[in-house]
């Protein structure tokens, strides 16, 4: 059913023109954005301005809310008509004002799958000036997308100070802001802090790899701090691959305002007369469950609507990276090929070091751009590879870097203007001895595209592309941008790299795509939009880990998040762990190996085969099931504990992990969640140690109100220790 609104009237096409042939003038100033459970409402108040007055639990009725004075300030703030606090939008229009007012001019809403749009028009009170408010209410899910376009007809060009892409307004007595932080191999940290009086801003400077060090997403838990199962809490997070900003102002009436977009930092954007800018996504859900219902409504809206081929269950995979990083040639390779296949493992990824032959490509100091295969290393090409890796009954994978270059390659000698420079002569700035290629620059996006489009049309049988990204904008200046328009380099590479994205997205729909930056640089939704997956972390020490998957999955899927088994010691950390400790911190997303297995011992081969087989069995919970957070490592008890739970409450997995010391007598005591109520579960321990009981349930039938009411005591005393066990119903 479609809703056209102008001037305060509403008019239901579908059924009053065809059906009764009529207008019925109806109410128009409350606008109702719903789910299933949550409900976003704004009021048209008598002046023509738009006021959120509502953001929570769902309203069954609006009746008479519209008599209520609004408790927020405008809809979508803008800077000059009395606003003091942060602002969604800073214009400079064409006469050289700064003064910006809204007004709502009409507004739509279509109801399609579940899906309910609403389009919000606002036009400035003097000048023709457009603003539209755009909303996506996700019925089943409980998620709503906005996002915001702004368009001009004035006589010249208008420059845009802020453009955020939404404004959302709370009241309660006090906010808990849980958000995201870190730096390289330490990314997805935790913190919670109660917000006061001020503004507590979430944002990155970077330009590429930006949610390294923080993450576009936030929980914000009203009234109290929100238990995993109980309380108030807002979840959110900004799909955009550029840099971004997360405000949050409490003001001396206990409100509190969030504001989220593309960071305006040394970002002026000019558009031109009937020039439209559009903001990237905030994508955010309401839940009175606690925090795991409001991960799992975006889990269950991404793997829908935002993560390619959500519904399809991932493979295992085996990257060559830390089995032997630059050092290799064919016969290494081969070996290493051998011994994951005969793991079970699924698809063989070929890391970095591949290419470059005038500058090969042996370490990070050269080649980075000159993708021809390096024929020393691999005489007979990737094919000849991939006919090995598919002889042994496995699928073949590459690793690229397209976006960077080396100054010591052929491309930077020949192809200088294409590198983000800072003019003047000055001396470039260099990070792991590499330049960033300008993609503001559409002929650069097509080089990128190029590279990989080439690599797979040379080599069509590739199945998996890993797409690293190890360097930040600090050069800053563009070549191919006007002298006007230097401050649009931010954006325009953010949009150039989105413009890629498409173009593989709908030339190789069957090609699985791998997200990476420095490990967690590009953790978003605006690239996992384009990308099947993402690597959270070069940390891949299983105790370092545990606390990295912990915060990645509070906001995205584990089914996207690579999870792999490495040494022993680990190559970041040192730390040494056991192998079922590896897997079973590995178990909880995508799994995957980095190792040489042909460098494993017998036994520890072995265990590997039946971990890999194990994983199988178990994985479509895992990746497509629901998480459920149980015992956090960031408590003092030393444990974590996560479960997965089928959709259809058939089977559950049950992660514990132990990265402390615990007494002789001490047992951890661990209740489930999201099982079916009254049924009767058999259980399973897998990846067990041989000899060692952890549990005394282990084949035992036991009720679901027994796990989810008392729990089972799991004996895990010695620190980087584990269990997981199935279990599986039977009535």
């Amino acid at each position: 059913m479609t809703y056209i609104i102008r001037n305060n009237k509403k008019i239901t096409l579908s059924l009053l023109i065809l059906v009764f042939g009529f207008l019925m003038p109806l109410n128009a100033q409350i606008i109702h954005i719903n789910t299933n459970d949550n409900s976003l409402i704004f009021k048209v108040d008598k002046a023509k301005k738009l006021h959120q007055v509502h953001y929570g639990k769902r309203l069954s009725s609006t009746q008479g809310l519209i008599h209520l004075t609004p408790v927020f300030n405008e809809a979508y703030p803008s800077f000059g008509n009395g606003q003091s606090d942060e602002v969604a939008l800073i214009a400079k229009h064409a006469d050289g004002t700064l003064v910006t007012d809204l007004y709502y001019e009409s507004h739509e809403q279509t109801l399609n799958d579940g899906v309910q749009t609403t389009t919000i028009h606002l036009e400035d009170e003097k000048k023709p000036f457009y603003v539209n408010l755009y909303f996506k209410g996700y019925k089943q899910n409980n998620v709503i997308e906005a996002w915001t376009t702004i368009h001009h007809k004035e006589k010249t060009s208008v420059r845009l100070d802020n453009f955020a892409s939404a404004s959302l307004g709370f009241k309660a007595v006090e906010y808990h802001l849980l958000h995201f932080y870190g730096s390289h191999a330490r990314e997805m940290q935790i913190t919670q802090e109660r917000l006061s009086n001020g503004i507590k801003t979430i944002e990155t400077k970077r330009g590429v790899r930006t949610t390294e060090y923080e993450n576009p997403s936030f929980m914000l838990s009203l009234n109290k701090p929100a238990l995993e199962d109980s309380g108030e809490v807002v979840a959110g997070s900004l799909a955009w691959s550029g840099n971004f900003k997360l405000a949050f102002q409490v003001d001396d009436q206990e409100r509190c305002q969030m504001i989220a977009g593309i960071n305006p930092f040394a970002s002026s954007y000019t558009i031109a007369p009937d020039e439209v800018f559009k903001t990237p996504k905030l994508i955010f859900t309401y839940s009175n469950k606690g925090k795991n219902q409001a991960s799992i409504n975006l889990h269950q809206w991404a793997k829908k609507y935002n993560l390619r081929d959500g519904n399809k269950t991932r493979p295992i995979v085996l990257n060559s990276w830390e089995g032997a990083y630059f050092t290799f040639d064919e016969k290494r390779l081969k070996s290493m090929i051998d011994s994951a296949a005969s793991m079970g493992v699924e698809i063989f990824v070929l890391d970095d070091g591949w290419f470059g032959n005038m500058h090969p490509r042996n370490n990070s100091k050269a080649g980075l751009g000159d993708w021809q295969v390096n024929k020393k290393k691999l005489p007979n090409g990737i094919k000849g590879l991939i006919d090995y890796t598919e002889f042994k009954g496995m699928k073949f994978g590459i690793w690229v870097e397209p976006e960077m270059v080396n100054p010591k390659s052929e491309l930077a000698e020949n192809r200088l203007e294409w590198i983000i420079q800072r003019g003047n002569e000055r001396q470039a700035l260099l990070q792991r001895n590499q330049s960033l290629l300008d993609l503001s620059n559409p002929e650069v996006q097509d080089f990128v595209y190029n590279v990989i489009d080439n690599i797979l049309k040379d080599n069509p049988r590739i199945a998996y592309v890993k797409w690293d990204a190890n360097r930040n904008i600090q050069n800053f200046g563009s070549t191919y941008l006007s002298a006007n328009k230097q401050s649009h380099l931010w954006i325009e590479y953010a949009h150039g790299l989105e413009n890629v994205y498409k173009k593989l997205t709908k030339n190789y729909p069957n090609k699985i795509f791998q997200s990476c930056a420095s490990g967690g640089g590009r953790v978003e939704y605006g690239a996992l939009k384009y990308t099947h997956e993402f690597w959270p972390s070069d940390d891949t020490d299983p105790f370092e880990r545990i606390f990295i998957q912990w915060g990645t999955n509070h906001i995205f899927p584990p089914i996207a998040t690579a999870t792999h088994v490495t040494n022993s010691p680990n190559h970041q950390t040192g730390r040494e762990t056991s192998l079922k400790f590896r897997f079973d911190v590995a178990f909880a997303g995508r799994l995957g190996i980095e190792l040489s297995p042909d460098k494993l011992k017998k036994k520890d081969l072995d265990f590997a085969k039946k971990a890999i087989n194990s994983y199988k069995d178990v994985r479509d919970v895992i990746q497509h099931g629901d998480l459920y957070r149980l015992l956090s490592p960031y408590d003092d008890d030393g444990y974590a504990a996560i479960n997965y739970v089928s959709k259809d409450k058939k089977e559950a997995i049950l992660m514990v992990y132990s990265h402390a010391y615990h007494r002789r007598l001490e047992r951890n005591l661990v209740r489930m969640q999201g099982l079916e109520k009254g049924a009767i579960y058999r259980v399973e321990e897998i990846n067990k140690d041989e000899g060692k009981q952890l549990i005394t349930v282990n084949g035992k039938d036991i009720s679901a109100d027994i796990f989810i009411n008392v729990g089972i005591k799991v004996g895990l005393r010695k620190p980087l220790t584990s269990l997981i066990l199935k279990l599986t119903k039977v009535n």
